[in-house]
């Protein structure tokens, strides 16, 4: 039975950009389980499931409606433990929590300056209306505001990937000799940058980026079938 991923896009729906969504999708080819993307807008999440979760990703697998996209890693390494696993082990979801936790407060948080304007101008018109407001009152900047520190974070940006860019010499994935979930964890945000940003945040010939260009090529080129923001 094919899986329904719920994943966010804007006005093109060939776009999918949320990095949350995007950890679930890489998940579920991970496992190599059959899957399709159901398009939804910011002003319709809502509506998923008769109103399963206030965010995306959301799966239906059969009878079971999962939110969020770590839960959904853990639901997918339970429910179908023959095959390829997301974590290694109790200890690699461990590092998975670690990992996340690491992105969301350190990478998201530059992405966010960097990418918000553009991400707005991506979307629909009903979702522009939602999604300023709703942003300006979570920053509680105006995006002007916000915006002053885009160029600042572009130029630090590099600095913020040292951890990962240093242990990339000595492995070639977060999970050792291949991918695991907490790969596709800073992959999600790096893609959502790719999808939704203008901004050159990756350089040729660093050791992130040939992890990025690794990640994209993962699962059949999954990622990469969806080109970079002005491709």
């Amino acid at each position: 039975m094919t899986i329904i991923l719920y994943d966010l896009v804007g006005a093109d729906p060939a776009r999918p950009f949320s990095p949350h969504c995007w950890k679930a999708a890489m998940a579920l080819a991970h496992k190599g389980l059959p899957f399709e993307r159901t398009n939804v807008c910011f002003t319709k999440v809502a509506e998923v499931e008769g109103g399963a979760s206030k965010t995306v990703p959301v799966i239906r697998d059969g009878s079971q409606v999962v939110a969020d996209s770590f839960l959904i890693a853990a639901y997918l390494e339970e429910t179908y433990p023959d095959r390829p696993s997301l974590f290694g082990g109790e200890g690699g979801e461990a590092m998975a929590r670690f990992v996340e936790s690491w992105t969301q407060s350190v990478l998201h948080a530059a992405l966010n300056p960097i990418a918000l304007q553009e991400i707005h101008d991506i979307l629909g018109p009903e979702d522009q209306a939602y999604f300023k407001p709703s942003r300006e009152a979570r920053l509680g900047k105006t995006f002007e505001e916000v915006g002053e520190r885009r160029e600042a974070e572009i130029a630090g940006f590099s600095a913020k990937l040292t951890p990962l860019r240093v242990m990339l010499k000595s492995q070639p994935w977060i999970g050792g000799s291949s991918p695991l979930f907490c790969d596709y964890i800073v992959f999600g945000a790096l893609q959502w940058a790719r999808v939704t940003s203008s901004a050159k945040l990756l350089e040729e010939g660093d050791a992130v980026t040939d992890w990025f260009n690794r990640c994209l090529d993962l699962h059949d080129g999954l990622g990469r079938k969806v080109p970079a923001a002005g491709s």
